[in-house]
C-alpha cells in the first residue's frame, strides 16, 4: 500500500481502496445463500391427529440355555431332548410366534447348540437369536 504519490510531495492519499472489501462481502453473501437452505432441510407439515392402538402385540421371548454339561433349560426350567421338541412345536404354533433366544455356555460342545437350532428349525420357529456377553474390559 502506498501512502504517498510518486512525486516528492508529502501529501497522504485520502482514498480507501474498497475493492477487497466488496470481494469479501460478495463471498460472504454467496456462503449465506448456500448455507441457509441447507440448514432448513425439513418441510413443515401439519399432520392430522388420530388415536389408535397398536394392533400387533409384541411376541414373547423364549430363552433356551445350554449349560456346560449340555443340558437344556427352557426359560430357566430344566428339560430333556424329547420335551424340548414338544416345547418348540408348541411355541411355533402360537400367534404371534415367540422369538427364541439361545444362550450356550462357552464350555459346551457346539454340537448341543447346533442340535437345539436344528430342533427349532424343524419345529417351525422363524426368529432365532443368540445371546452373548461382551468381552471384559481390562
Amino acid at each position: 500500500m502506498a501512502f504517498g504519490t510518486q512525486d516528492d510531495t508529502d501529501e497522504v492519499m485520502n482514498e480507501i481502496n474498497v475493492t477487497p472489501m466488496v470481494d469479501v462481502m460478495l463471498v460472504l453473501l454467496i456462503i449465506f445463500i448456500i448455507t441457509v437452505p441447507v440448514m432448513k432441510n425439513s418441510v413443515n407439515i401439519d399432520l392430522p391427529r388420530a388415536s389408535s392402538q397398536r394392533l400387533d402385540p409384541k411376541p414373547e421371548t423364549v430363552r433356551l440355555s445350554v449349560d456346560a454339561q449340555g443340558d437344556y433349560f427352557w426359560n430357566n426350567s430344566p428339560t430333556d431332548d424329547k420335551n424340548l421338541a414338544v416345547l418348540l412345536r408348541t411355541a411355533a404354533l402360537k400367534t404371534p410366534q415367540p422369538e427364541l433366544h439361545i444362550s450356550g455356555d462357552k464350555a459346551v460342545r457346539y454340537e448341543r447348540v447346533a442340535q437345539a437350532m436344528a430342533a427349532a428349525q424343524q419345529a417351525g420357529i422363524k426368529k432365532i437369536g443368540f445371546i452373548t456377553e461382551p468381552p471384559k474390559q481390562p
